[in-house]
C-alpha cells in the first residue's frame, strides 16, 4: 500500500485511494461539496483542492489518488487563497436567508465560510434571482437560489435509485436544478436527496419550519419499519418541547453502516415516527363492569400475577415489534417458567413492498430475533383454542385484534376468553376488548437489540422516557413475575 505525507503526518493506504479519502483516515478535513463517498466523483465544485509537491497546478483531491511518497499541502497559502475564491463564487448570487432557511445550523456553505472564508465582500450587483420555495415531489421543496450545483441530488437520481428525475439546465450563473418534465422526485428513497444537500437548496416538507437543528438531540437507534434494520438517528426536541407539544420526534436521520444500508434510508422507515407520540397508551386500564379504569401498576402487577397458577389455561401471542430482551424474558416467564404450550408470535406485517436496495417485505423488525429464541408463528393455533374453549387467558402483546381478524371475529373470539390482558404502546380500538390493557414503551423509550433479517444483531438506544405511565415488556413481565414469586434475571 502507498504511504504518502499530509500536512506532515505519513498515512497508508489502500491503492486507488482518493486524497480526501487519504486525509479523512489521517483526521484532516479537506472541505467539499460535490464530492459525496456513496456516488460518483463529478469534481465540480473546486473546494477541495489541495496542493501536491511536483503538480504545477492545485489539485482536486477527491479525484486525484494517491501515490506512493506524494506530498501534499492542505492548509498552505495558495490552498487558502484557493478556498476563499471558491466561497466568494458561490456566494455571489446566493440569498442571504439563513434565519429563515431550515439547513441553517448544518449548512456547510455557513460553516466553511467561518473556517475557511472570512473574506469582505467585493460584489454590489444585484443577485440572480431562481425560482423558491418549489414542490418538486411529495416531500421535498427546492430553493434554486440556495443551491451550490453540487449536482448530488442529480447523482443520487441517477446512480442509486435509477429514477433519473432531476437534472441541470441552463448555463453559466442562470444554471439550475430542475426536475425533469412531467416528473416529480417521488421515488422510495427521495428524502435522501435532502440529507446530502450540503446547502439549504432541498429541505424536507416534513421537517420544514418544526425545529431550529440546535435544539435537537440525537440518538442512535435502528429503524422498526422493516427486517433491514437500518441505522438511523432518532433527532429529537430536547430543549424547546413547548415548540412542538405532543410530539418529542422531529426526525429520523440514516446513520452510515457499510454492511446493512450505507448512507441511505427509505421514506418509508424514514417518515415512520409519528406513531412514536400519537394515540398513547398512557395508564394500565382494568376493565369493570364494561367501563375502563385507571389502575395504578402496583394493583395491576398484584391481581395479573394470580393468573400465573393457571397456564395450562393460557395462551401468549408476542409481537415482532419486540426487542430481543423483551421476546427472552416473556420466552423465560412463560415457556420456562410457567410451561405454557400455547407461545407464539404473530406475524401481521409480512407483505409489505420489497425492492433491490433496502426495502424488506416483512415490515417488523425482530422477525428473526423471535424465530431466534424458539418462537413460531402458531397463532392461529391458539384462535382455533380459544374458540373451542381450551385457552381461557389470553396475553397479547402489541397487536390489534380488530385489525388482524376483523371487528365481528374479534368480538366473537373475546366471547369465548374469560381475560384478555393487551400489553402495547397504543389506544387502538382493540383495547376495547381487553380487561386489561397495560402501557408498554416504544423502541425509542429503552435500550435493547433487535435482529435483521440476515441474523445481524443490532442495538437501539433509549432516546427519551417513556409517556405516561408506560415500562417497557421486560419491567411490566419481571415485575408481575416477581408478585407471583418467580424470580428472573435476564441481562439481554
Amino acid at each position: 500500500m502507498p504511504i504518502l505525507k499530509i500536512d506532515g503526518k505519513d498515512i497508508e493506504v489502500p491503492v486507488g485511494t482518493s486524497i480526501i479519502e487519504a486525509a479523512k483516515k489521517a483526521g484532516i478535513e479537506i472541505p467539499h461539496y460535490c464530492y459525496h463517498p456513496g456516488l460518483s466523483v463529478a469534481g465540480n465544485c473546486r473546494m477541495c483542492l489541495v496542493e501536491v509537491e511536483k503538480f504545477p497546478k492545485l489539485q482536486i483531491s477527491c479525484y486525484t489518488p494517491v501515490t506512493e511518497g506524494m506530498v501534499v499541502h492542505t492548509q498552505s497559502e495558495r490552498v487558502k487563497d484557493a478556498q476563499q475564491a471558491v466561497l466568494e463564487f458561490l456566494l455571489v448570487n446566493h440569498p442571504l436567508d439563513c434565519p429563515v432557511c431550515d439547513q441553517s445550523g448544518e449548512c456547510e456553505l455557513q460553516n466553511y465560510y467561518m473556517k475557511y472564508g472570512l473574506y469582505d465582500s467585493r460584489l454590489m450587483e444585484d443577485k440572480v434571482k431562481k425560482h423558491k420555495a418549489v414542490s418538486i415531489g411529495p416531500t421535498v421543496m427546492l430553493d434554486g437560489e440556495r443551491c451550490v450545483l453540487c449536482s448530488r441530488c442529480v447523482r443520487f437520481c441517477d446512480e442509486v435509485t435509477h429514477t433519473h428525475e432531476m437534472g441541470i439546465v441552463n448555463r453559466g450563473d442562470r444554471a439550475e436544478i430542475e426536475v425533469a418534465p412531467g416528473k416529480e422526485v417521488d421515488n422510495d428513497y427521495s428524502g435522501n436527496v435532502v440529507d446530502i444537500c450540503p446547502v439549504g437548496a432541498l429541505t424536507d416538507k416534513d421537517f420544514r419550519f418544526k425545529c431550529r437543528v440546535w435544539f435537537l438531540a440525537q440518538t442512535p437507534s435502528v429503524c422498526p419499519g422493516c427486517s433491514r434494520g437500518c441505522n438511523i438517528e432518532i433527532h429529537w426536541n430536547k430543549e424547546r418541547p413547548y415548540q412542538t407539544p405532543g410530539e418529542r420526534v422531529m426526525r429520523l436521520k440514516p446513520r452510515f453502516n457499510a454492511d446493512v444500508n450505507k448512507f441511505w434510508i427509505c421514506d418509508e422507515g424514514r417518515y415512520n415516527y409519528h406513531w412514536i407520540d400519537q394515540g398513547r397508551l398512557l395508564k394500565p386500564m382494568q376493565k369493570r363492569r364494561g367501563v375502563p379504569h385507571e389502575v395504578s401498576w402496583e394493583e395491576a402487577f398484584g391481581t395479573l400475577s394470580g393468573l400465573f397458577l393457571r397456564p395450562q389455561e393460557m395462551g401468549v401471542i408476542v409481537s415482532t415489534d419486540m426487542t430481543n430482551g423483551d421476546l427472552a424474558m416473556a420466552q423465560q416467564l412463560f415457556v420456562s417458567e410457567l410451561k405454557v404450550k400455547n407461545v407464539a408470535y404473530q406475524w401481521i406485517r409480512k407483505s409489505g413492498k420489497e425492492d433491490e436496495l433496502l426495502m424488506k417485505a416483512d415490515k417488523t423488525p425482530n422477525t428473526r430475533g423471535a424465530q431466534a429464541l424458539g418462537f413460531e408463528d402458531r397463532s392461529g393455533e391458539i384462535y382455533e383454542q380459544i374458540e373451542k374453549g381450551q385457552i381461557k387467558i389470553l396475553f397479547l402483546f402489541g397487536h390489534n385484534l380488530m385489525e388482524i381478524l376483523g371487528k365481528d371475529q374479534a368480538e366473537k373470539m373475546r366471547s369465548h376468553l374469560e381475560t384478555l390482558v393487551i400489553l402495547g404502546p397504543h389506544a387502538h380500538e382493540g383495547i376495547n376488548l381487553a380487561d386489561w390493557a397495560l402501557p408498554s414503551a416504544v423502541y425509542a423509550e429503552k435500550n435493547g437489540t433487535f435482529t435483521n433479517f440476515e441474523g445481524r444483531v443490532q442495538k437501539i438506544s433509549k432516546a427519551f422516557p417513556p409517556m405516561g405511565m408506560a415500562k417497557s415488556e421486560r419491567e411490566i413481565l419481571k415485575e408481575m413475575a416477581r408478585q407471583a414469586g418467580i424470580h428472573i434475571n435476564l441481562t439481554v
